[in-house]
């Protein structure tokens, strides 16, 4: 009796991990962050940096926190992601400008692996 209660709870504590591993998972999708700063108008917020490119595994979650909506183009063409919205991007090579930008305002270079 007391092997079937060792095994029983073996087994019990095993199905339990392998579940937190794969919510875990599920949940590990990296969220790229697009905020305002002058100079230059909009940047990457990458721990307390500020950068204009940035090169990160993916997929990700590109979060616009700037003062206007985005244009992200890709190998798919161009979408338009409101303030405050998150849009999903692949691999693959994006130019995000805002709507109306100025000529001497960023132009933001995102690399997703």
């Amino acid at each position: 009796m007391r092997t079937f209660a060792l095994l029983l709870l073996a087994t019990s504590l095993l199905a339990l991990g392998a579940g937190q591993a794969l919510a875990q998972k599920a949940t590990s999708e990296r969220t790229v962050t697009v905020v305002m700063r002058d100079p230059g108008c909009h940047w990457f917020a990458v721990n307390g940096k500020y950068l204009k490119t940035l090169m990160v595994s993916g997929p990700v979650k590109l979060v616009n926190l700037d003062e206007d909506a985005l244009l992200v183009a890709g190998r798919s063409g161009v979408v338009r992601e409101p303030v405050g919205k998150r849009i999903t991007l692949t691999t693959g090579v994006y130019r995000i400008t805002m709507v109306k930008q100025h000529p001497d305002d960023n132009t933001l270079k995102l690399v997703v692996r």
